[in-house]
């Protein structure tokens, strides 16, 4: 006999419509909205430095407009033609055989029409694509360097350090194998090894912890996606300079995914949510997959950039009018999650020019790395308002029973990084290694809240690292 589901696995297992099926129906953009807010849509495209055509939102404009006119009339020759194969089948009809010629002749006509709307809607798509999502009021203006630093946290930085490299640390300690991974693999690859592994099983579990408490259901996501279902997320496989970004599988049409939110938000697809079941959140751990390749340097240097790593992600969909308490929410719980690591970080409010196409709101989380000497992202937080719905096709149903039943409310979706294991790794080994008078390493010190999480017993603990 089946466990009955307790009230809250029934809420978030209350949804209506299909399951996702085999290919998803075009995406649902909101062409109207464009062409509304011609000035609007270009100015935000032009603050956020989008990667978009001269032209674009004023071709979507005026493709809109022939969309209508066009739609207007196929309506009215399609109820011409009703009318006429309705008095086709009347009985009493003495000139049947004009009006079958006349219904030929607007059958060609809507057949005409239809394959022009086809046409227009396709042409439609194709630019407002690259039309990125409308900007939070408050984000600010510019380049990287313009973001806005909302809060600090944690112990007073330490000062920068070339002791404090996270390669040496993770060489002498025997923790990181770069050598192994680039002739195994290539530049940017790397074996964790020894207690190195273990610290990266501990903080996954660590991170699955901190979000299941906060109501977030576990998932384990597939690795491989589709190069559309990518797409429709905001991420592009590859630029309009065909460089590619995403690792492709040879003969078909699946991508390695550069983050789970991807497969997370590809969960939603397809369907209409109960609004009395939202927001849902899940928290998910896949491997992240990023062919770009950066000039040499500090940024690329240990696993600070690499090609693979593991990534626990946070994701929801909610109602519109919750999005931006749901932000929020995700924020809180990273802060928590990196509190309790005892890392100094700060919160950034992040720049236009910082934000993918489907973001409306970023904040990122940078943790002070002494050995580089300088703050580096370890977490990142998007409100995606309805960009991926849309294009997802993630609804929701009426959030109250006198609202208008509509085909077209759409779920917001956001997304945030609780654990991206190599950055975490750098933060914890470069603001937690002890040298002795000599400059050589005499421990590690790590947060006592991995302790539970460390190989299952305190006999894998050696004796140079102290739970702090």
């Amino acid at each position: 006999m089946l466990p009955r589901l307790g009230s809250s696995a029934r809420s978030r297992a209350r949804h209506t419509g299909p399951r996702p099926s085999v290919d998803l129906p075009p995406p649902a953009l909101d062409y109207r909205g464009i062409a509304e807010n011609v000035v609007y849509k270009s100015h935000n495209a032009f603050n956020r430095k989008a990667p978009m055509p001269v032209g674009t939102v004023q071709t979507v404009e005026r493709l809109y407009k022939d969309w209508k006119d066009l739609d207007e009339e196929l309506n009215a020759r399609r109820a011409q033609h009703n009318a006429l194969i309705k008095r086709v089948k009347d009985p009493e009809e003495r000139d049947r055989n004009s009006l079958i010629d006349d219904a030929r002749g607007v059958k060609s006509a809507v057949q005409s029409l239809e394959s022009r709307v086809k046409e227009i809607e396709s042409q439609l798509h194709a630019h407002a694509s690259f039309i990125p999502n409308d900007t939070h009021p408050d984000t600010p203006l510019g380049p990287e360097p313009s973001a806005r630093v909302l809060s600090q946290h944690g112990p007073e930085p330490l000062p920068a350090s070339p002791l404090r490299d996270h390669v040496e640390i993770g060489r002498q300690l025997k923790l990181i194998d770069l050598d192994a991974g680039a002739l195994a693999t290539g530049a940017s690859w790397y074996y964790l090894v020894n207690e190195g592994a273990l610290l990266e099983m501990a903080l996954i579990q660590f991170a699955f912890a901190v979000a299941t408490k906060h109501g977030f259901r576990p998932v384990l996501t597939p690795d491989v996606v589709k190069a559309d279902v990518a797409r429709r997320c905001g991420f592009a496989p590859r630029d309009d300079a065909q460089v590619q970004h995403m690792y492709h599988l040879e003969n078909s049409d699946l991508v390695l995914t550069g983050t789970a939110e991807i497969p997370l938000a590809a969960l939603f697809a397809n369907r209409t949510l109960d609004a009395a079941s939202l927001p849902q959140k899940v928290v998910g751990l896949g491997r992240a997959f990023r062919s770009e390749a950066g000039a040499r340097g500090a940024d690329t240097r240990g696993l600070y950039r690499v090609h693979q790593f593991s990534k626990v992600e946070l994701f929801a969909a909610t109602l519109p009018a919750q999005s931006d308490a749901m932000m929020e929410e995700l924020r809180a719980v990273q802060v928590e999650l990196f509190s309790q690591l005892g890392l100094p970080f700060r919160v950034l409010d992040m720049p236009s020019e910082e934000l993918g196409a489907s973001a409306y709101r970023k904040y990122d989380m940078e943790a002070w790395m002494p050995g580089r000497g300088k703050w580096g992202e370890i977490s990142s937080t998007s409100n995606c308002t309805d960009y991926q719905s849309r294009r997802l096709h993630i609804r929701h149903s009426a959030s109250a029973a006198n609202e208008v039943r509509s085909t077209q409310r759409f779920a917001h979706t956001l997304n945030g990084t609780a654990a991206a294991i190599p950055r975490l790794i750098v933060a914890l080994l470069e603001n937690g290694v002890v040298h002795d008078e000599g400059g050589k390493i005499s421990s590690l010190r790590l947060p006592a809240v991995l302790a539970r999480y460390w190989g299952g017993c305190d006999a894998n603990v050696p004796d140079w690292i102290s739970w702090v």
